[in-house]
């Protein structure tokens, strides 16, 4: 085999000093190979994205520093060179795709110049031959009329175009191995394909590498070569994409596919991995994994498994894959699929509905703040969600899904519409009669942390909500239902004395979902509650919305573009664009037999986990249109690969085949 491109030998990094000092890479060893993709999986903490900085030796400083073993670099001792020359490897021979574009972004820089400060420093190319450079490359990763984007700052981008600009300064210096760090975790499933086929066309163009750092099991079996699991700063498995996704042996890589949640799980509870990656501060007497296994025995706990390796190159970290250490049988032990039954027998009845909701905000110009224009942010929504039931809503960013949930709940006054909770009309409700209706709707938000006072404890978050509703007479009564609800969410009571940032993701959601139940709602409406929660984490939150729907007979409006989630919870799906439902219906009718071209071009961008899948992906030109000047006619008729004449004319009305509605002329 050639010399690898990248090879990390025994790489260890310690962040601090002393005993507390972390070690977030402990004696990582892996190649990657010139045209190759090497993808590395795991949790949040367990060490990813602190791998990828040691290579560029950005780690945090000063308490950040390589330890042991080596970065070589075509052969050449990365962690030897001084900070001078290693200027000349960040950006040239290394290039690295940030997590979050907007803040990795320089926001009082223009586009172009940004780009533009990579070639003078790799290339010494500088004018003209700079800026047609610049254009060259924000046209190869697909961003339209480059010449106007070159003189705009990050701010006047959507999340999808800043993340194509980050590409382009990765790209920029021509590198030979790319870091992508999570590079589409916030972007909608149409975009994030645009993205990953946009790397894939450079690789094949440029024959550069890729370590891709990410949590999406779908996006790994669509571009990987090679497969890395990490966990709690080591790796515990690798192998070949076809031989993982085959047959995955440590007991951390299957959890990970047993928690993914799925259409054929609906009926039960998602498998999760219970309790939190260990803490990195201290020494491992034995398997790190040995606590969350479900096979683990006493031997996991006093030995440190050893890289256990099979003749198809597949390594894995497990006492279990060693052929010299006997496993007890009787700590294998049967899988017990739990069945989620329900208990409250109330459906039917719709408890909430919207009639031709619009919330058009105007838009103000010159000195006197004239209106000159409105934004037509919600632009005539209507749905039904019975008592007990879920309702999706999906579309891209933008479209105006977390409007119509602010909406619903009056946070934002509607321009026009009727929403009637039961039989009150809701948009009529004004001062001390909506407050005190809002304790029959709550809001989880997609940020748990950013919801949240940093300065108060998280008691005392969820039972503020309690106070201002008048719910409980005395605090002794508040503090024992705030304690109740800590168990109900899965957490105990002795954690509502810590403040937010001393709980993980997932612990935090759950405490807002425990502030939304203070005050016993029976509508709750969920924007993205999972997108950023690794797929343990995320199983987690929805095993707990599901039990608490059918033991509380909650009803949910969930926004998310995660149509996995939706095939798993909702009861049915609406799908929307620029402001409009376009389709409408049960969720199985809507997924497994779409009718509008927007919705299948969703469903066909979604990452599978089947890597024989041939599926082709419908790509859609362009980018969702200003909702302040939708097109005429059909929105959706200048992206759509099916449009027709009566599309540009007029809006479709609304076509019916049994419970299932559509907007489009394909189907009058």
């Amino acid at each position: 085999m050639t010399q690898a491109l990248l090879k990390l030998d025994n790489l260890g990094v310690r962040l601090g000093h002393g005993k507390g000092a972390i070690r977030p890479v402990d004696g990582v060893s892996l190649e990657i190979h010139k045209g190759e993709t090497y993808s590395l999986l795991g949790e949040s903490g367990c060490g990813k994205s602190m791998t990828a900085l040691s290579i560029l030796r950005l780690l945090p400083q000063p308490a950040g520093q390589i330890t042991q073993g080596h970065v070589y670099l075509d052969g050449e001792d990365l962690t030897l060179l001084p900070e001078s020359d290693m200027r000349r490897i960040r950006g040239r021979r290394i290039s690295m795709i940030f997590q979050e574009p907007m803040t990795s972004l320089n926001p009082v820089l223009t586009v172009g110049d940004q780009i533009g400060e990579v070639l003078q420093q790799h290339h010494a190319m500088k004018g003209r031959a700079a800026q047609d450079r610049v254009l060259e490359l924000l046209d190869a990763v697909g961003i339209p009329d480059t010449k106007r984007r070159y003189r705009e700052y990050p701010h006047q981008l959507s999340g999808g175009m800043k993340q194509r600009v980050m590409i382009s300064i990765a790209l920029a210096g021509e590198p030979d191995l790319l870091i992508a760090d999570e590079p589409t975790t916030a972007l909608d499933v149409t975009i994030q394909a645009q993205v990953l086929e946009l790397l894939q066309k450079l690789q094949q163009d440029t024959g550069m590498a890729i370590l891709l750092i990410t949590h999406d099991l779908g996006i790994v079996a669509g571009m990987a070569d090679r497969v890395a699991v990490m966990y709690a700063g080591q790796l515990v498995e690798e192998a070949s994409r076809d031989r993982f996704f085959g047959s995955a042996s440590h007991p951390y890589s299957r959890k990970l596919f047993e928690s993914l949640p799925d259409v054929h799980k609906r009926e039960h509870a998602l498998d999760t991995i219970p309790g939190t990656v260990p803490a990195l501060n201290r020494d491992f007497d034995g398997c790190r994994f040995e606590d969350r296994c479900d096979v683990a025995w006493d031997y996991c706990r006093s030995h440190v498994p050893g890289w256990n390796s099979s003749a198809d190159g597949q390594h894995a970290r497990c006492h279990r894959l060693d052929e010299s250490i006997p496993a007890p049988r009787s700590a294998v032990t049967a899988k017990q699929v739990e069945t989620i039954s329900s208990s409250h027998e109330s459906r039917g009845d719709h408890l909430l509905r919207v009639s031709d909701l619009k919330v058009h905000f105007p838009i103000h110009k010159g000195v006197f703040k004239r209106i000159a224009g409105y934004v037509y942010a919600v632009d005539g929504v209507s749905l039904a969600i019975p008592q007990g039931c879920t309702q999706a809503l999906v579309g891209e960013s933008g479209c105006g899904k977390t409007t119509v949930g602010k909406a619903i709940l009056q946070l934002l006054k509607p321009t026009d519409g009727s929403v009637q909770f039961e039989d009150i009309e809701l948009t009529k409700l004004k001062g001390e009669a909506l407050r005190k209706k809002r304790s029959d709707f709550q809001f989880i938000f997609q940020d748990p942390f950013s919801s949240m006072n940093p300065r108060m404890m998280v008691g005392d978050i969820v039972e503020e909500g309690m106070i201002a509703q008048g719910i409980g007479k005395t605090r002794q009564q508040r503090r024992a239902r705030v304690d109740e609800l800590f168990e109900q969410v899965g957490l105990s009571p002795e954690q509502t004395q810590r403040y937010p940032h001393e709980f993980s993701g997932g612990q935090r959601q759950r405490i807002c979902i425990a502030r939304t139940l203070a005050v016993d709602p029976r509508l709750v409406i969920c924007d993205e509650p999972t997108s950023a929660l690794d797929v343990s984490v995320q199983a987690q939150i929805l095993n707990l919305l599901k039990e608490l729907q059918n033991t509380l007979g909650l009803s949910y409006l969930f926004i998310t573009h995660n149509l996995s989630v939706v095939s798993y919870l909702a009861d049915r799906v609406a799908v929307m664009y620029l402001g409009r439902i376009v389709e409408e219906g049960p969720v199985a009718d809507v997924l497994e037999r779409p009718l509008h071209p927007y919705t299948e071009a969703l469903l066909s961008a979604v990452p599978v986990i089947d890597t024989a899948s041939k599926r082709e992906i419908i790509r859609l030109e362009g980018d969702i249109p200003s909702p302040a000047t939708p097109p005429a006619g059909c929105h959706f008729h200048p992206r759509c690969p099916r449009a027709m004449d009566a599309c540009q004319d007029s809006y479709p009305p609304e076509t019916a085949s049994g419970d299932h509605t559509v907007r489009c002329f394909l189907h009058q």
